[in-house]
């Protein structure tokens, strides 16, 4: 089998995409893949009271879920609610235990179906992307528009406003039935659709990993005109914030109306109307966290603050820094920023000594 029929998955399993479309369902309930969704699951919450419960009748547990899954019997439970600053106020709804395996069980088979179908430039929660390839690759895109510095350009920056909250179930369920053909899949993918609701129709919850799958999946719709209709070139996208960059203010200012009509027809969308944002490239392009200027890139003031405000936090407390100083230190990588990775690492000492 050549490389270019097989795909990759969450946790490095490989399906041959061939196959893909046909027996989903025996393979996202199968007892294999359940355990290793588990396993998936699992990292970095072993010492979770609710896992820790699970995980004490662990194979009682998932065949269990597998015997429901197999009769259609399965109901997904009802979410905990609660609120969290990162670092603006987000609502996230915690599924059980069993309900979040489940999920990683379903991402495992439908990632490899959608994520061929993606453009490049998409970022958020996929194999080999993520925030710093993005911005590495923007910073390349810019370093291209501009003659390697040597012409002042434009970016347009737009979010789309309560993307979770907004998202239209049913045409959700539609741009998945194009590639789903398996009823079992489908009626699956309803049940998790249904556990949740903003307003009628309408919302995914933030907690889950199937949710970052149904979002790419969504915009994706949004990434293929922008790319095929209005055939911009420079163009990437992370969740629902994305850039263009242009040699002209003008050009970009006449995309605004295509994307808002598009957006508004075809998946009931809005752009934030506050952050749709021009930004000359001398004044830095601010994307991720980071800004982008001519000849460097530095970690935006506001996240500085943040991140220096949760570890003095944590030194007050007496909490570890073991796991915060390697995180912080792998975000600086992108930015050029010694003096902050010599603070952090004088820090990480000082907590150590104290």
């Amino acid at each position: 089998m050549n490389d270019r029929s097989r795909t990759q998955c969450r946790g490095g399993c490989q399906f041959n995409r061939s196959i893909l479309d046909h027996g989903s369902f025996e393979r996202i309930i199968s007892i294999e893949n359940l355990f290793l969704a588990w396993h998936e699951f699992k990292k970095g919450k072993r010492s979770k009271q609710d896992v820790l419960v699970f995980e004490f009748n662990l194979e009682d547990n998932l065949f269990s879920l597998h015997e429901e899954l197999k009769n259609r019997i399965y109901q997904h439970s009802k979410y905990t609610s609660f609120y969290i600053t990162d670092p603006k106020v987000r609502h996230i709804h915690k599924a059980t235990v069993g309900d979040r395996v489940l999920h990683h069980a379903v991402f495992r088979i439908l990632y490899p179906i959608f994520d061929p179908s993606f453009i490049h430039d998409s970022y958020s929660c996929r194999n080999g992307k993520g925030t710093h390839r993005a911005v590495k690759r923007l910073q390349r895109f810019v370093l291209k528009v501009s003659k390697n510095n040597h012409q002042n350009i434009w970016a347009l920056k737009c979010d789309i406003s309560k993307f979770f909250d907004s998202i239209d179930q049913g045409i959700l369920l539609s741009l998945l039935e194009k590639k789903i053909k398996d009823t079992g899949t489908v009626w699956l993918i309803k049940n998790i659709l249904n556990s949740f609701e903003k307003e009628e129709g309408k919302g995914i919850p933030l907690g889950n990993v199937t949710s970052q799958l149904f979002a790419n999946i969504y915009l994706n719709e949004l990434d293929q005109f922008v790319k095929h209709q209005l055939k911009v070139t420079q163009y990437l996208r992370y969740c629902d914030d994305f850039v263009f960059l242009a040699d002209n203010r003008e050009y970009l200012e006449k995309l605004v109306p295509m994307l808002q009509l598009f957006l508004a027809v075809k998946l009931k969308l809005i752009l934030h109307p506050k952050k749709i944002i021009f930004r000359k490239y001398s004044a830095g392009i601010d994307f991720l966290g980071y800004v982008i200027r001519p000849h460097h890139i530095v970690l935006r003031t506001k996240t500085k603050r943040r991140m220096f405000k949760k570890i003095k936090r944590k030194i007050k407390n007496k909490e570890p820094l073991s796991q915060s100083i390697p995180s912080y230190l792998g975000m600086l990588q992108n930015a050029d920023s010694e003096k902050l990775k010599s603070e952090l690492l004088k820090l990480g000492r000082l907590s150590k000594s104290g």
